[in-house]
């Protein structure tokens, strides 16, 4: 039972007497350095951080209330000014310790600062803060460190702004079992690996311009040093005197980058020529404000457009709603000093709508946009969103702005630039300018806290550059297989193969986060594989693993009962959907995630990698090796020709990535060979029955790649008609009759088609399949079957009844010539 609010208020109260007495000692040295080290930052517009640890949660807090009201002191002192500083504190509120903490420093602050003002926020509200801007923060990590969490909430620190990160004791906090490594625990698996963290305090050590590091238990400052940046000659802003955006738009941007983007935005004012699009693409850094820049063009198009058009509809997407606050609230202020009136549509407290007069700009769903109707298409950090869907949304709008992080807490834009900006740009149709921000918004540039910042989440990993003799080594399949340990990978030693294989991470999925990096370090059933080039020692492609199975017979009734456990992503979903209790049993691998190195992709590079783990899991005595993913036609084709079959596919698509997971698996052992072909045959009549409902808009060609695996699904099968509907047959083929009136019929036909064995199919052309599922099965309409064929309707309706046809002949030895009608006399 945790204390009372009062008991911790009264622990506060008596704390804060011994305010004044802190200090002597390291404390006061502390202090010198940070008054030289903030009055150089605030001049430079550089940020400070500093670490203090400690044992006792009382002094804890009475050290950074007073590192922060010394903060304020030299603020004060340096710009002469009476300004606001906004501090926010974040902390768990489930901890006592954390709670003294808090209050300590909130009852300081309200007490005895003039300029400071105090927010609190939990660590499970911290994405609502991106694109906020404070001048003070506060990270309680005394009971828990998630990378995201450290992402997200640094950025948030102006220029001349201080960040306090209050830790356990330095020397006990590498084993401290936090609530992110109780996170990655699973069955099997009761303690983590305990690597992160030493690889944070490496790097806070590391970086020591403007980090300082104070021990409190000690009284000893481990690290630090005032960081004094050359001087560098301020920017003016330059707004373009040949414009078409009001000049209050151009008002409200805060650098010549932001500048640049809005003017850019002018050109998507004109339409683009019939069949041909315009695209811009924003890159940056995070913190550069291309969020805020696009918002602001986004609202001069809704003004000028406004002129010539009865109402401007404009759509915005990103991977969450809250990704898109800082567009959407600044496209406000612009909107009200264009004079558009406008009107923002909440939803728990974030903007998704902004409606004026004579235009709205809306959010929706990355996958919802393929769909809608609108003059102008923004997606905000596209870098975010799988590449397939961004290609789509692409292809389905004719004026687009794209904004993607290059290095960030957001996404990996590398990748973005790589796998979606190459194929616009091989478009003739498409014409395309983009534009890269280098200036930040929030601090100026070389700033000591961003370097660490990227250096410790690997936001700046890139895959390693290959060179002839690598590229020889991959063309013969002279390569590596290597066993990484992740304490040596997280080392000096080890960061350079560290930085390659998340580089081509980074590169090669759509969405990378910090908490990756840490489950990388500390999931302590989590293995890396890396393929390497001989002589070049190039990784050229990577895998993590994640050990899985093994259950006892409770948990596999738990799971069978519909509840969850940790981890065990593949036993648990084949559990619950194909009923089979050896899964729960069986032990195996499920590959998290595995990519290859993009200059050499579809070589060949990849299933040699593939092929190795293969072989390790059955050294290993596992039962099956296995992944889940979300499923395209190209990865699908990768792994069904890898000898994996799909056996599991969500019922709903991914919300961001628009795609459907599929779970994959390679069976090893016997008894894995008859679970994995008896789930496959469930799974392949489940989706035979789902296709015109749950699963009527899945791809087609991923639906007969689902359906042609392995065969048919029962052997000897034939549809069973009654006479009626065997004349009926015949009138469809034969006759006037539509499919419309017949279509009962033809439905079964295409299922029998299906659950029979290849041998014993009509023999169809992989065209008259396509319209068998796409029309029969899912039942889409002859349009959307056209348009996805690329014909026209007429065709469409001409073939599927050749194809029936053929059917009736081989099922029933219909012809033109057969007897017809039906006596019922018999």
């Amino acid at each position: 039972m945790g204390k009372s609010r009062a008991e911790i208020e009264r622990e506060a109260v008596e704390a804060l007497k011994g305010l004044k007495r802190l200090s002597g000692g390291s404390v006061t040295r502390l202090l010198r350095a940070l008054n030289q080290a903030l009055k150089y930052s605030i001049e430079s517009r550089h940020r400070v951080m500093v670490v203090v640890s400690g044992s006792d949660p009382a002094k804890l807090g009475l050290l950074t209330a007073r590192i922060l009201l010394y903060y304020e002191k030299v603020y004060k002192r340096v710009s002469g000014g009476g300004r606001s500083l906004r501090v926010l504190y974040v902390f768990h509120d489930e901890f006592d310790d954390a709670r003294l903490r808090k209050e300590i420093v909130k009852r300081a602050i309200k007490s005895k600062a003039e300029l400071l003002s105090h927010s609190t926020a939990r660590y499970e509200e911290s994405e609502r803060y991106l694109g906020t801007t404070f001048q003070a923060l506060v990270l309680d990590l005394s009971n828990d460190l998630k990378p995201n969490d450290v992402g997200r909430l640094v950025g948030i620190v102006e220029g001349g702004g201080i960040i306090v990160l209050q830790t356990p004791p330095w020397d006990e906090w590498d084993s401290k079992l936090t609530l992110f490594k109780e996170s990655l625990l699973v069955p099997g698996y009761d303690e983590p690996r305990h690597i992160f963290i030493g690889w944070f305090k490496e790097k806070l050590l590391k970086h020591s311009r403007n980090i300082f590091v104070y021990d409190a238990d000690r009284d000893e400052i481990l690290g630090g040093e005032p960081f004094k940046a050359p001087p560098r000659e301020s920017r003016r802003i330059e707004i373009p005197e040949k414009r078409i955006f009001p000049v209050d738009v151009y008002r409200l941007a805060l650098t010549q980058d932001q500048v640049e983007v809005v003017k850019s935005m002018e050109w998507l004012f004109e339409k683009p020529q019939k069949g041909s699009r315009k695209v811009i693409v924003v890159t940056a850094d995070r913190g550069r404000g291309k969020s805020c820049a696009v918002g602001l063009g986004l609202v001069g198009l809704a003004k000028e457009l406004g002129k010539v058009k009865h109402r401007v509809r404009i759509i915005v997407t990103a991977p969450s709603l809250s990704n898109v606050q800082s567009l959407m609230e600044l496209a406000l202020r612009a909107a009200e000093k264009a004079g558009l009136r406008p009107r923002p549509i909440k939803r728990e407290g974030m903007i998704m709508e902004i409606q004026g007069e004579k235009f709205s700009i809306e959010y929706w769903e990355p996958y919802q946009v393929t769909r809608l109707q609108a003059d102008i298409v923004a997606v905000d950090e596209a870098s975010g969103i799988h590449v397939p869907l961004l290609h789509r949304i692409w292809r389905s709008h004719r004026r687009l702005v794209f904004a993607a992080t290059i290095h960030g807490y957001e996404g990996a834009g590398r990748g973005f630039s790589v796998r979606f900006l190459s194929t616009i740009k091989k478009d003739s149709n498409t014409q395309l300018r983009t534009l890269e921000m280098r200036e930040p918004i929030r601090y100026s540039l070389d700033d000591p806290i961003e370097a660490w910042l990227f250096d410790v989440l690997l936001l700046d990993a890139e895959p390693a550059r290959l060179d002839k003799v690598d590229l020889e080594d991959i063309e013969a399949k002279n390569l590596e297989y290597l066993k990484l340990d992740p304490k040596w990978l997280f080392s000096r030693e080890g960061e350079e193969t560290l930085r390659q294989l998340f580089g081509i991470y980074v590169l090669a999925h759509y969405r990378n986060e910090p908490d990756d990096l840490g489950m990388l370090a500390d999931a302590p059933h989590h293995s890396i594989r890396v393929a390497r080039t001989r002589r070049g020692k190039k990784i050229v492609s990577a895998a993590q693993v994640a050990e899985e199975g093994g259950l006892d017979d409770a948990m596999i009734e738990r799971l069978l009962k519909g509840e969850k456990i940790p981890g065990n992503i593949i036993p648990d979903r084949l559990l619950k959907h194909s009923r089979i209790r050896e899964f729960g049993r069986m032990k195996g691998w499920r590959i998290v995630r595995i990519a290859t190195h993009p200059e050499v992709q579809g070589r060949g590079v990849g299933s040699w990698l593939l092929s190795r783990l293969y072989e390790e899991s059955i050294e290993r005595g596992y039962d099956w090796l296995g992944s889940g993913f979300g499923v395209n036609e190209k990865l699908l084709k990768f792994w069904l020709a890898n000898g994996f079959f799909a056996v599991h596919l969500s019922p709903d698509r991914n919300p961001v990535s628009g795609e459907y997971t599929t779970l994959v698996i390679k069976p090893i052992e016997d008894v894995c060979r008859e679970a994995v072909s008896t789930a496959l045959r469930e799974f392949k009549l489940k989706l035979l029955h789902s296709l015109y409902d749950t699963y009527s808009d899945l791809e087609t060609e991923i639906a007969i790649m689902l359906l042609s695996q392995d065969g048919g699904i029962l052997q000897g099968y034939k549809p069973d008609f009654t006479r009626i509907q065997v004349d009926r047959l015949w009138i469809y083929v034969y006759g006037p009759m539509t499919y419309e009136a017949a279509n009962d019929l033809i439905y079964e036909l295409a299922r029998a088609y299906w659950i029979q064995e290849p041998g014993e199919r009509p023999s169809l052309s992989q065209f008259e399949e396509r319209i068998l599922v796409a029309r029969v099965l899912q039942a889409k309409g002859w349009d959307e079957v056209a348009e996805e064929l690329s014909t026209r309707p007429y065709f469409v309706m001409s073939r599927l009844k050749e194809a029936v046809k053929k059917m009736a002949r081989h099922y029933f030895g219909l012809d033109e010539s057969s007897e017809i009608g039906v006596s019922i006399g018999g």
